[in-house]
């Protein structure tokens, strides 16, 4: 194709992913090991490169088809009169962390498969991508987010309300704390998942095992869901809990919204903070 080999050097890679999520983090033979720089804070002379544009609709794609399939689960299970007749918190737990596993798979090589604000904001902290690029990814993922709450209830306009939207709230019988401690563990456990599954380190330490890093990231989302469903829905993800809330527009969807934002936040700068300095030993600062 005329201009194939231009495109990809000039555009596609001329600011490559620090460490992007998936394969793109893995190295080819397993032997090369070369600790990655620091992102710059600021990087303006991304918003001249086409790749940096094409990142973000990707983010914004990923983040919409995540939120139409899941929140169309969640819907068809609150529809069940009985929990024989349906797939279950066993259904939806699959759904969130196979989506994940798809779409992480299919978007890694171009925007790092990130595909929630909190995982974007682990890796920022970590200092994997640019304020720039972080700000740019989390906008889209929230458009996306939105966008795919819309169209489910576009398709379903008289169930939507009725069915809750797929929006998170916090269960019966639990406190506000109680549901801020399960979104900043659970979230924990997936930037802590996401972090090791694209440890460049670990892929030339452990070469003798394959690994597919789309796999640990969305079963770790599968098991946090097992967890923490009964207790505020499983959010983990800020775009997805902005998404159902702001299309269901119910008050029982923002009476503890607050707690998607700052558990998921919270969980993913302690990830970063234990896997870059406590197992990694690494001061984020170049070398």
């Amino acid at each position: 194709m005329e201009g194939r080999d231009e495109d990809v050097r000039v555009g596609a890679n001329r600011y490559g992913e620090r460490q992007p999520i998936g394969t793109g983090a893995q190295t080819q033979d397993g032997k090369d090991y070369r600790e990655t720089p620091p992102a710059p804070l600021f990087e303006p002379r991304e918003l001249t490169s086409w790749s940096f544009y094409r990142a973000g609709i990707a983010e914004f794609v990923a983040t919409f088809l995540f939120l139409y399939v899941t929140v169309l689960t969640v819907m068809g299970v609150a529809k069940s009169p009985n929990k024989c007749s349906t797939v279950g918190v066993q259904g939806i737990a699959w759904s969130f962390g196979g989506m994940i596993f798809a779409l992480v798979y299919c978007t890694a090589g171009i925007s790092g498969g990130h595909i929630n604000p909190a995982v974007t904001f682990g890796l920022f902290l970590a200092r994997k991508l640019s304020l720039t690029r972080t700000v740019f990814y989390i906008i889209m993922q929230c458009l996306g987010a939105i966008c795919g709450a819309a169209v489910v209830k576009g398709f379903q306009s008289n169930q939507y309300e009725r069915l809750g939207g797929g929006a998170n709230t916090l269960g019966k019988g639990y406190s506000k704390g109680d549901g801020l401690g399960a979104e900043i563990v659970g979230t924990f456990i997936l930037v802590y998942t996401v972090f090791s599954a694209t440890d460049a380190k670990r892929n030339v330490r452990d070469s003798h095992v394959p690994i597919l890093a789309p796999l640990p990231i969305g079963f770790a989302v599968f098991l946090v869901h097992l967890a923490t469903i009964p207790i505020t829905g499983t959010g983990i993800n800020p775009a997805r809990s902005l998404g159902a809330a702001l299309i269901y527009n119910k008050d029982q969807a923002w009476d503890n919204h607050w707690i998607f934002w700052v558990g998921p936040f919270v969980g993913a700068a302690l990830a970063a903070l234990y896997h870059q300095i406590v197992l990694r030993a690494i001061p984020f600062k170049s070398n």
